[in-house]
């Protein structure tokens, strides 16, 4: 009697989750009476045999990955560890093979589901577990053979044909290989369904269900600068406007402080509380002491609220596409449960507060994330109609406004002295990108007495450097200065805007320092043209980086002074037009030895 009949599967129940584990001593007779099952009886690669069980020599040291739903085994796949044979050895020569077979190479094998569960997602899942086993022992190559029927689904997952067949039996293998870091990079547009996907399933590897990696930022241009530090004049030869820092320099009154005192700055503790930042805050804001909770950046204040408030039951409603950092955190590291808010392209992706509102009327949220302007779609809700909206979200749901780049859209849009008031909304500042400080690191939020009181309780002392609390202070001391430049960056960003669209992008109205904007049609999309922008000293952001529901074709574009967009227009126009052959003709600028 065969497997099938010995072991019927069920009728599918959807509310069944698919259990991933390593398979067990105990597990193999049914994973070899299933090899049998399929390899022999229903492809015809092995005859059948009287045992109706199916092994050969490497299950002595092979490892077995299984799927089970509702206790039942539903799928396997098994991985060939470095250091002996591969099945692909009976097949093939290893000197024929482009690569080396070391230490860091695994083969991926078997991958099989039982017929009654194909149409459900176990062999993605199967393969999804197959690369997190590897990574996490530090494997940097994959290689298998697949069958010519599911060619496709190897080739979904990542994995590249070499362009070399075998025969066993009735069956038709196809090479395939793969680097572990390109899988890994290929999985990074596919974070939304691995999140959803972890809530489903129940996960019972040893290993963690997505690497402990951080949110992907922009910055890529110290490339060319070199993250040791030792040649910083190259930054006056490239154009960073993959990240979002303030083009213009400082005030004048933060420079002359800190280049008259660096020294002593450098060599001093700073005051424990940053007592003296959180007073001039909150008179340049008019808003209590009591409701300002200083930090390093405005990532230290995600991580550090976040992580206190939320836990793995807890419910969670973000923009998308918005700031990559929040999902990281809730999804990632605090692994609670996050939903979607959807905004959309054909909408010029225009956050609607009626429609949020309905949505809240739907489902009870702990924390509900709106960057205000987003980021990195530029858009921007007024502060009244903002403040309509929350007077109907209940008391018990947390309001977190990130307001990052509000000064840009005007003076009296913050709710920082709105937040200070209410029960449940907290308001984050970041001073980076509207003072000019992004290399010195401070922020603050600004949120009601109780809510910042138990924040601080949980608040390193010195959480921000003493040049940092200085330049912050003299910053704030300067409101003039600043809101002259954000009248010049409008005129920058308008100016930018009409140039992108005479090279046939279609560009989303920001009233931000940066720009998102689409590639026109028939170009290449917005990873290559990242990559040839490179080549001149250009970086931008794919923006699809940030949300996959940007697309492929999506780039986003800090705004700088008149000469640098000028040049900005130069290198995309070339980027747009030139033909990949051609690439290689331009000469790279100089790389950090």
């Amino acid at each position: 009697m065969d497997y099938a009949r010995q072991n019927p599967v069920p009728p599918p129940d959807s509310h069944s989750k698919i259990t991933l584990s390593l398979a067990e001593d105990a597990d193999r007779p049914e994973i070899y009476a299933l090899r049998h099952q399929v390899y022999a009886l229903e492809l015809g690669q092995h005859p059948p045999n009287s045992t109706a069980r199916l092994s050969d020599s490497l299950d002595a040291h092979n490892i077995y990955l299984k799927a089970s739903i509702a206790g039942r085994l539903a799928g396997f796949i098994s991985i060939t560890l470095p250091g002996g044979s591969y099945s692909v050895d009976k097949y093939f020569a290893r000197q024929d093979f482009p690569f080396s077979f070391d230490e860091n190479l695994y083969e991926v094998r078997l991958l099989t589901v039982v017929p009654g569960h194909r149409r459900l997602a176990v062999a993605s899942l199967l393969m999804y577990a197959v690369l997190r086993w590897i990574e996490a022992r530090g494997g940097t190559r994959i290689v298998a053979i697949g069958r010519r029927d599911v060619l496709s689904l190897y080739r979904k997952a990542g994995l590249q044909p070499l362009g070399r067949t075998a025969q066993s039996g009735a069956v038709t293998y196809d090479l395939l290989t793969a680097e572990v870091a390109d899988l890994r990079k290929k999985l990074g547009r596919r974070q939304q369904t691995l999140g959803w996907l972890q809530h489903r399933i129940e996960w019972r590897l040893n290993v963690p269900f997505q690497p402990p990696t951080s949110c992907c930022h922009g910055g890529a241009f110290f490339e060319a600068i070199g993250e040791d530090f030792q040649h910083l004049e190259r930054a006056q030869d490239i154009i960073s406007a993959d990240v979002l820092d303030a083009w213009f320099p400082p005030s004048p009154n933060v420079i002359s402080v800190i280049s008259q005192h660096l020294p002593s700055l450098l060599r001093t503790s700073p005051p424990t509380a940053c007592g003296g930042m959180v007073r001039a805050i909150a008179r340049a804001r008019k808003v209590p002491i009591e409701c300002i909770v200083p930090a390093a950046g405005s990532s230290e204040l995600i991580f550090l609220a976040f992580r206190e408030w939320l836990g793995q039951h807890s419910r969670v409603l973000l923009l998308d596409p918005s700031y990559g950092e929040y999902a990281h955190v809730t999804e990632r590291i605090v692994r609670c449960r996050v939903d979607r808010f959807p905004l959309s392209l054909a909408d010029g992706y225009e956050l609607h507060p009626a429609a949020l509102a309905a949505q809240l009327a739907i489902a009870a949220y702990d924390l509900v994330v709106i960057v205000n302007p987003n980021s990195p779609t530029g858009r921007h809700v007024g502060r009244r109609s903002l403040q309509d909206f929350l007077s109907f979200v209940p008391a018990q749901t947390r309001v977190w406004i990130d307001e990052t780049y509000v000064d840009y859209a005007g003076p009296c849009e913050s709710l920082e002295a709105f937040a200070a008031q209410s029960q449940n909304v907290i308001v984050c500042k970041s001073m980076s990108k509207v003072y000019a400080l992004s290399g010195a690191r401070a922020a603050y939020l600004c949120a009601p007495a109780p809510i910042a009181r138990a924040l601080l309780e949980i608040t390193p002392p010195w959480a921000v450097s003493l040049p940092a609390q200085v330049a912050a202070v003299k910053a704030l001391e300067d409101p003039e200065y600043y809101a002259s430049r954000y009248q010049e960056t409008r005129l920058l960003r308008e100016a930018l805007d009409v140039s992108l669209r005479t090279l046939g992008f279609d560009v989303i109205p920001s009233v931000a320092n940066f720009l998102l904007c689409v590639l026109p049609a028939g170009s290449a999309d917005a990873a290559m043209i990242s990559r040839r922008c490179r080549v001149r000293g250009l970086y931008v952001r794919d923006a699809g980086e940030i949300s996959p529901r940007l697309g492929t074709r999506a780039l986003r574009i800090a705004v700088k002074d008149e000469a640098t967009n000028e040049r900005i227009i130069e290198i995309l126009k070339w980027a747009v037009q030139v033909e990949t052959r051609r690439e290689s003709q331009a000469e790279p600028l100089p790389r950090p030895a």
